[in-house]
């Protein structure tokens, strides 16, 4: 059975990028168990400084709203989304939501973070 999303980690370093951890995950709800505090994303490295989230096509087609399907790329500060357009606006908007709840682990909102100090400055 295929996943429906991977989620990689990725630093870079001297203009090289090294891959950090990658994760399979069958739902968002995986995805938001793993990324809340406590649940494993705790231990991102420090030189962590991306993280890109591969969404896989849905099983069965949207036959009604082809454009659900159509594929695309979210940047949010240093988290690249990537796949079905109404996967990637649905989980940006839970992304925001818990964001604001204090419902994501620091160390997932640190790599958010500081990209978006830099790019507020």
């Amino acid at each position: 059975m295929r996943k429906a999303m991977a989620v990689e980690f990725t630093a870079k370093a001297g203009g090289r990028e090294f891959k950090e951890e990658s994760v399979s995950f069958d739902s968002p709800e995986e995805l938001f168990a793993f990324i809340s505090p406590g649940g494993g994303c705790e231990n991102i490295p420090d030189e962590v400084d991306e993280i890109q989230m591969v969404f896989t096509q849905p099983r069965h087609p949207n036959e009604n709203n082809p454009l659900a399907d159509k594929r695309v790329m979210l940047e949010l500060g240093m988290v690249k989304l990537t796949g079905p357009l109404m996967e990637i606006t649905q989980t940006a908007n839970q992304l925001i939501d818990k964001a604001g709840r204090g419902e994501l682990s620091n160390s997932f909102l640190n790599v958010i973070g500081e990209s978006l100090k830099i790019e507020s400055e």
